[in-house]
């Protein structure tokens, strides 16, 4: 995540020296869609996780965020703009020979070992969010959006729709059966329902790199360790 917003950084500030020598933005006019559907697809982790926890994560971790952006250039230099949007974030996190007791009645979530006992064949957790974005945006050549690069700083604001358990394909240790049957636990009381997270992507046209990073835990305090989760991945969108 630090990456990529030096890279965010870099390229703006690259692309504004260059600009200031070149033309007068401030007596351009563009004329370009105002709002914009952005769809991110992304690899997941947790960072701060303990090594507990980490251990037991596998599988290919995912993502993936939808949002509907409405952008507003700047009068005087339509390279800058703000985006303000609402959408929807899914995270999956895969876990091995491990249950996720999202029912438990304990103060603190629940992370059990399977190893020696019934485990599912996939298993994993999943939560969503709906939010709303906020982007500072930096477009090299506005006039040329849709081959020009970009980039952008923001945030997002968002709160918990759900969190379930799945489980698929039952391994039985005690007679080596495999069970054919789905199980899946919902509920929301060990998780923070208020989730901010810093944003940065960088990219060329209608395509950007882009990364996500929780700054509140995903956990609530008295539930777990503090884990905050980020997304790496692809974004196709406007910009």
């Amino acid at each position: 995540m630090k990456k990529i917003l030096s890279l965010v950084f870099a390229v703006a500030l690259i692309g504004t020296a260059f600009g200031q020598t070149k033309k007068d933005w401030s007596k351009v006019t563009i004329d370009r869609a105002g709002d914009h559907l952005m769809i991110q697809i992304s690899k997941d982790g947790w960072g701060g996780a303990p090594d507990s926890i980490k251990s037991r994560m596998g599988g290919l971790t995912r993502g993936m965020n939808v949002a509907l952006m409405l952008n507003k250039p700047f009068k005087g230099d339509p390279r800058w703009s703000v985006a303000l949007g609402l959408g929807v974030s899914h995270s999956s996190i895969f876990f091995k020979k491990t249950a996720v007791d999202l029912k438990s009645t304990s103060t603190r979530l629940p992370f059990k070992n399977l190893d020696s006992s019934d485990h599912f064949k996939k298993y994993k957790l999943a939560i969503t969010f709906v939010e709303v974005p906020i982007e500072l945006r930096y477009t090299f050549d506005p006039v040329n959006e849709k081959k020009s690069w970009k980039a952008a700083l923001g945030v997002k604001v968002g709160t918990m729709l759900n969190a379930h358990t799945k489980g698929k394909t039952l391994e039985n240790k005690s007679d080596a059966n495999i069970g054919n049957f789905t199980e899946k636990e919902s509920k929301r009381t060990f998780f923070n329902s208020t989730r901010l997270a810093a944003t940065a992507r960088v990219g060329i046209g209608n395509f950007s790199l882009f990364g996500a990073y929780s700054i509140t835990s995903i956990l609530k305090d008295v539930a777990g360790p503090t884990i905050r989760p980020y997304q790496i991945g692809l974004c196709i969108s406007g910009l």
